[in-house]
């Protein structure tokens, strides 16, 4: 008997799935944003995917793939944009998509199962207290809270809330280990910082604890400009306003708004620029009125004042930012891609402005204004037009020379795409939760090669751990 029929016959009883395409699409995210890995991981298939529905048979898969040396690669809802999920090495794929049960509300936390939706977690607690999670990705009404954990790092809310790497914005996670007998971790403090943006390299959380904030009925925004620096400008200005109470600022160059907000296009010029924005509704008469200050700002629409059979047809605002504008600019452009940029502060607007200066149409500029080690600034996820590898380097290289790092998405390792360092505190931890190395094979370099420098000197969005 082969070793995939054992392990079968082991796990008798569990939901599983063996029909070639159903695995192959099951194994896939969104890596196709990337040509670079469109290339790389096309034909990269797990051969069983397995979908507990408790705790105990994530436990029980666990341990038969241990024993018998196959890998297993976790999967939420598959909305990762770099391969995170991607099993290279084949073998169980672990869909936890019916571990989605919201366990406990209560005042300023909530406590879920890692495969609950995101919007679906947001939907219960406003229902039960008005709260909901201070952040999350444009992917929210399909993406996991655990994957989010496991391969996000901030969006929507961190304007106010910073990224998932600070301190404070998540609680706890519950972790399983990858060992003959597999150990239950409660994770919290600076031990979070383990397992979080790890691509489930180093455990299988199965739980998370999140903080909430108040819940709002966010006012969609769309303000345009004649020029793109000037929305700079008004979006830096607008994410120091102290009272003002924003969830999402986020400035798209033209002609971007008008050729990819397709349901919106009747509200753009093909030569504005628009800052995408999500505002509260007690503050948007001030918010008015800050608009009205500047000479060069106007609204262009509002879903408070909107026609009801208008708003009906237009997805949300934060299906405009983030990696959305990437995606809608695919539906668009098969040939587009992406970057992912930090502009440093304090000179954040000028760097936005060299780049711009240097680089034009071929990479129309797309913010995302953030609260960085407690700076207003803003990371960048500028549309590329595709053109070839060496041109994608050349523009990495061109930001890095002037002082922009970059995170680069078109890398499926943890080390190369720059997101999280590893060092010897995360691969000691890897050898304690994973020691065949099971987990996600081949994300984490150093893991796979003992030679690997990983003492960088880059910056990491997701620092190493050893202190002194």
């Amino acid at each position: 008997m082969s070793t995939l029929e054992t392990l079968k016959a082991e796990l008798d009883g569990l939901q599983i799935e063996d029909n070639p395409q159903i695995v192959k699409q099951k194994s896939r995210d969104f890596f196709w944003y990337s040509p670079v890995l469109k290339h790389q991981l096309e034909n990269v298939s797990a051969e069983l995917v397995v979908t507990p529905k408790t705790e105990d048979e994530i436990v029980q898969v666990l341990k038969a793939c241990y024993a018998h040396d196959v890998a297993v690669t976790t999967r939420g809802a598959g909305t990762g944009n770099y391969g995170q999920a991607m099993p290279l090495a084949g073998g169980v794929i672990l869909n936890l998509a019916e571990m989605n049960k919201v366990k406990e509300i209560r005042p300023g936390v909530v406590v879920a199962e890692a495969g609950a939706i995101i919007s679906t977690i947001d939907d219960e607690c406003r229902a039960h207290s008005g709260q909901e999670l201070r952040l999350h990705p444009s992917t929210y009404r399909t993406a996991t809270i655990g994957g989010f954990i496991a391969g996000g790092s901030g969006g929507v809310g961190s304007i106010n809330w910073g990224g998932l790497r600070d301190a404070g914005n998540v609680i706890r996670l519950r972790v399983l280990t990858m060992e003959a007998e597999p150990r239950v971790l409660e994770m919290k403090g600076e031990d979070l910082q383990k397992v979080m943006h790890a691509y489930g390299t180093n455990g299988v959380i199965t739980e998370v604890e999140m903080p909430l904030t108040a819940s709002y009925d966010w006012v969609d925004v769309l303000v345009g400009f004649d020029a793109f620096m000037d929305s700079v400008h008004f979006a830096d200005a607008l994410g120091n306003q102290d009272g003002l109470l924003l969830k999402e600022i986020a400035p798209i160059a033209a002609p971007v708004p008008h050729d990819y907000f397709l349901r919106h296009q009747k509200f753009i010029r093909k030569d504005q620029s628009v800052v995408v924005c999500m505002v509260a509704p007690f503050a948007m008469d001030a918010f008015a009125a800050f608009v009205g200050r500047n000479s060069e700002a106007s609204i262009l629409y509002r879903s408070d004042t909107a026609d009801e059979g208008v708003k009906k047809g237009l997805p949300p605002a934060y299906e405009l930012a983030w990696n959305h504008t990437t995606l809608r600019g695919l539906r668009v452009d098969p040939n587009v891609t992406y970057l992912q940029v930090l502009y440093p502060y304090p000179n954040q607007v000028e760097k936005v402005r060299t780049m711009v200066e240097l680089l034009g149409d071929e990479v129309p500029a797309h913010l995302e204004y953030v609260r960085f080690d407690g700076k207003v600034t803003c990371f960048g996820l500028p549309i590329v037009r595709y053109s070839s590898e060496d041109r994608l380097n050349e523009i990495i290289k061109l930001h890095e020379d002037n002082g922009c790092p970059i995170f680069n998405p078109h890398r499926y390792t943890l080390e190369e795409g720059g997101m999280k360092q590893t060092d010897a505190v995360q691969l000691a931890f890897k050898k304690e939760a994973d020691p065949k190395g099971l987990l996600n094979p081949g994300k984490m370099i150093a893991w796979e090669d003992p030679s690997y420098d990983y003492s960088s000197e880059k910056l990491f969005l997701f620092p190493g751990l050893q202190t002194g």
